[in-house]
């Protein structure tokens, strides 16, 4: 059911750098043809830090690790209609050979059948606001904390509660590193007033946390908390007014379940005219340039094993 890149096959052989990269910011993240520029970017941005992409969806049925131009295309151009992919759907959309994106917990999941450790995202999913009414939490928070896989994003999406999000990480025993930060970062924003479990400052020393505990053979994963390049951040009381605007216009409108992110998203861009769509773009080009440094610095650790 898994057709693998042949590239991607040989790294995996022979132990190679890979990160992956999700397929749910092509199809929902972002408005065509921007989302095919960024995925495009992103795996560009990987190869000349030493590491090989392997961006994840599901096509006709098949989990695809490693898309071509035209599949990415593809899921860019049909944008909205590509059935988007978590934990509970893979069954039923491999069933059906139907075409879907992988979200966050979709690619983990991946990652995890493939024996991929590195993957790069712009934010992770987590407690949605207004959780006692809604009861809302991201399955990416779960997966995560089951899967073996160090993962670096720019903290939570900002439309989430993160407090509650930390506490979620907390209790599942992620361990979230702050780059070069003793603060959790808040998406379009460099930080927040929240602590981070603990600081890292280069991939060496990421590459060596993560290689201890491998030896320790402890399970689950890691949140590399990386914050957005200073000058794409965007103020606090700027980017929290346009997410308060949208969360109330979607109460208002009804929307639910798994069309919220993407509606907020898009509102949020509306509001700042357009400047979250250039701040997200940003954030994910930083991910994945660290992603790809850690992995090439843990392939050469392994190297010398």
């Amino acid at each position: 059911m898994i057709r693998i890149h042949p590239d991607i096959k040989k790294a995996l052989k022979y132990r190679q750098p890979i990160v992956a990269l999700e397929s749910t910011i092509i199809a929902h993240g972002m408005p065509y043809p921007q989302n095919v520029e960024t995925a495009l970017n992103c795996e560009r941005i990987i190869r000349e830090n030493g590491a090989i992409p392997a961006t994840m969806a599901i096509l006709s049925g098949e989990i695809t690790v490693g898309l071509t131009i035209s599949e990415i295309e593809s899921i860019g151009l049909h944008g909205k209609e590509v059935r988007k992919i978590s934990r509970r759907d893979f069954a039923d959309v491999i069933y059906r050979k139907e075409t879907g994106a992988l979200t966050v917990a979709g690619t983990l999941m991946v990652c995890a059948m493939t024996g991929i450790r590195f993957f790069a995202t712009g934010g992770i999913g987590g407690v949605h606001r207004n959780f006692s009414e809604i009861m809302d939490v991201s399955a990416d928070l779960d997966e995560l904390a089951e899967s073996n896989v160090c993962l670096v994003s720019a903290g939570a999406k900002a439309i989430l509660d993160i407090p509650k999000t930390l506490e979620y990480l907390e209790t599942k025993g992620v361990s979230v590193i702050g780059y070069q930060t003793n603060l959790f970062p808040q998406f379009y924003t460099r930080e927040s007033s929240l602590p981070v479990d603990f600081r890292l400052d280069n991939p060496e020393a990421v590459a060596q946390y993560l290689k201890t505990k491998d030896q320790l053979e402890i399970n689950g994963g890691v949140l590399i908390a990386n914050p957005i390049p200073e000058i794409y951040s965007i103020p606090n009381e700027l980017i929290d007014d346009a997410i308060n605007k949208a969360v109330k216009e979607a109460e208002q409108t009804g929307v639910s379940g798994s069309e919220v992110t993407p509606f907020l998203l898009k509102r949020v861009s509306e509001l700042t005219d357009g400047r979250s769509l250039e701040a997200n773009r940003r954030l994910v080009y930083n991910n994945c340039e660290l992603a790809a440094k850690i992995a090439l610095e843990s392939s050469k650790l392994e190297a010398k094993r």
